[in-house]
């Protein structure tokens, strides 16, 4: 099991990374890789790398995969080492030198029975500068990683490259927390951020860009993976893992220049589902095993802010406008982005930021057996309160949403989210269909507050367009005309909820 933190390493830092580096005793090397798949790409749909690296003299064979439902810092491994050099330098990986591991296994069930053929995919060409460190007693290896991958072929027939330039530091042994603070340690210091784009992907993404510059596509939520008797800390840190697994490759994108709008959207929708788990969850997990740190949510809250004030820009230039102009509004200049927003990758990039990331990774982690079987405590009575009180708490709102004042509105739909959230995070703790029915139950009375809430953020912004150009006021009267109706919608929507039935009750009907 490899268990490791990557970071970039920005172009203006390497030297002074470098310098760091060198300052113990420290190996080079230069590493040639050849990675390979089948050409329809089985090994890469199942998470899995499988690749032929010359090491100084010597080749190996190296299998990895991602461990689904384990947190976003784990992956299986297995190194085979060849021998001389001439050894593997031609020809594809022989399979059977990794029968029997538990990267193996998953090899077999990605390629099947009368598996395709395997084939040359990409390339690397790194010069590794590598070092360990000793805190107490954990072994760390750190690695500097500079180089290039090359894969596919652009549309002038010159080869596709990106360039690598990143440092990892790798458990060897000993405390997963010891690895956390080295790694705050390392990004704190020269400006470094969290990356989750493998050198595997780098060459993926090059052999099927269309263009030069595409990047990977927005990833969305995951259920967490709960075991049946899951104590509360074992279901806290299943629920982060699952959490950052959407959080980190959309920040990973962010962070590296990527202003997608889905991306900016599904990183904001991963941050809100991290900060109900982290508001809900509390207390899930026995005073004497570590807690929620409250140093995270203030970091998550700004980036969060941030990411808030780029949607709302992006609501009017693409939902808003066109709304208007069918109805007949004049023309109104808009800002290509929100006056407050600033620089999202910045924002993402910054320590405070970078540095809740590490540490919420850290905490995901799993945990040994012995500690599993020491805080196997039911979570279920809690989470069973606090969904109830969640769902009483908009209900009450929800019958009189037309006379409440626009803060209470706001924290109706906010309650809302978080109730959808918990749902899914305590689910399969409870019945994955009963939870699934409840949560689908839930989406016409979130989607009719959505709408409202786009509106009233329009409003509010057209109103303050305004005071310098007067056909924003065609806007404001259109908007403002329609709120009464929205929110005579959204109450009407949130009535139904009063049919629903809880799903939280150890298998038995909760009638709320």
């Amino acid at each position: 099991m490899e268990i490791e933190f990557k970071f970039e390493v920005p172009a203006p830092r390497l030297k002074a990374v470098e310098r760091a580096m060198r300052a113990a005793k420290t190996t080079r090397t230069h590493l040639q890789a050849r990675y390979f798949d089948t050409a329809d790409g089985a090994l890469a749909a199942h998470g899995a790398v499988l690749r032929l690296r010359k090491e100084g003299t010597h080749w190996v064979q190296t299998a990895k995969a991602v461990v689904e439902g384990q947190g976003p810092l784990h992956r299986l491994e297995d190194n085979v080492t060849l021998g001389a050099a001439d050894d593997g330098a031609h020809g594809v990986p022989d399979l059977r030198r990794h029968a029997g591991s538990p990267v193996g296994r998953l090899l077999d069930k990605a390629l099947g029975q009368g598996a395709a053929p395997l084939v040359e995919t990409l390339a690397t060409d790194i010069w590794r500068l590598a070092r360990h460190e000793q805190r107490c007693d954990t072994t760390v290896e750190l690695a500097l990683d500079v180089g290039r991958v090359m894969g596919g072929v652009s549309a002038d027939g010159t080869p596709r490259v990106s360039p690598v330039c990143e440092l990892e530091l790798e458990l060897v042994e000993g405390r997963v927390d010891d690895l956390v603070t080295l790694a705050q340690a390392w990004a704190q210091r020269h400006g470094l951020w969290f990356s989750t784009l493998s050198k595997a992907e780098r060459g993926q993404r090059l052999m099927n860009a269309k263009d030069e510059g595409e990047v990977r596509d927005a990833v969305k939520a995951a259920p967490p993976r709960l075991a049946d008797k899951a104590g509360g800390l074992a279901v806290q840190r299943a629920v982060l893992a699952a959490c950052l697994a959407q959080v980190l490759p959309n920040a990973s994108e962010v962070a590296a220049g990527n202003e997608d709008e889905e991306v900016v959207h599904q990183l904001r929708v991963g941050i809100r589902r991290l900060r109900t788990a982290l508001r809900e969850l509390v207390g899930l997990a026995p005073s004497q095993v570590p807690q929620f740190d409250a140093s995270w949510a203030p970091a998550l809250t700004e980036v969060f802010r941030v990411l808030g004030a780029q949607r709302d820009n992006t609501l009017l230039l693409n939902a808003m406008q066109p709304q208007l102009q069918a109805a007949g509004a004049p023309a109104v200049k808009l800002p290509k982005r929100a006056a407050k927003a600033g620089d999202i990758g910045e924002a993402v990039r910054a320590p405070a930021f970078q540095a809740a990331l590490v540490s919420l990774i850290g905490f995901a982690a799993p945990v040994g057996s012995e500690e599993v079987e020491a805080t196997a405590d039911d979570p279920r009575p809690l989470l069973q309160k606090r969904l109830r009180r969640l769902h009483r708490q908009v209900l009450h709102d929800g019958m009189c949403f037309e006379s409440l004042s626009a803060e209470a509105r706001h924290r109706v739909r906010k309650r809302l989210k978080r109730l959808r959230y918990l749902a899914e995070f305590a689910g399969p703790l409870f019945g994955d269909k009963a939870a699934a029915r409840y949560i689908a139950a839930l989406v016409p009375a979130q989607d009719a507050l959505g709408e409202f809430n786009d509106a009233v953020t329009a409003l509010a912004a057209y109103r303050k367009l305004a005071k310098a150009d007067p056909h924003a006021w065609f806007a404001v009267g259109w908007l403002g005309a329609r709120q009464d109706a929205q929110a005579r919608v959204c109450r009407k929507a949130l009535a139904r909820l009063g049919k629903l039935h809880g799903f939280w009750k150890n298998g038995q009907i909760d009638r709320l």
